[in-house]
């Protein structure tokens, strides 16, 4: 049997998930990601569905879940499918903790807004100029 599913070098890898080689082979090294299959050069080749996987890690890692939870999520989806609930607990709780950042900075937004608008009023009140330094 052939294997017609797509392989990727792991600078492929790279340039569609937006993660490093370094990163890619961190994230293997600790167990995110399975080990990736070996072309006969000895060099890595990424499946689609690997290269699913580490697009939604890098989703987990840039919503600020921590690595050792991702790898506890990880653990819960090789476990198998009675680990479903399981999963969804842990997405749901991420979930909540980003609402709550989001919440915050949008507090943080408007917060800045209001106070550009006041020195923006001043501007236009006072006709000043901004400081220029010396060159």
């Amino acid at each position: 049997m052939t294997d017609v599913e797509p392989r990727y070098t792991i600078e492929e890898t790279a340039r569609r998930t937006g993660l490093s080689a370094h990163t890619l082979r961190y994230y293997e090294r600790i167990g995110l990601l399975e080990p990736v299959g070996r072309g006969s050069s000895g060099h890595r080749r990424y499946t689609d569905q690997d290269v699913g996987l580490a697009e939604f890690l890098t989703c987990l890692r840039q919503t600020g879940m921590p690595i050792r939870a991702m790898q506890q999520f990880m653990a819960l989806t090789r476990a198998g499918d009675q680990t479903i609930p399981d999963r969804v607990v842990a997405l749901v709780a991420h979930r909540e903790e980003l609402a709550e950042q989001i919440a915050l900075l949008h507090r943080h937004f408007e917060a800045l807004t209001g106070k550009i608008d006041y020195y923006q009023g001043l501007v236009t009140e006072y006709r000043c100029e901004p400081v220029k330094e010396n060159a």
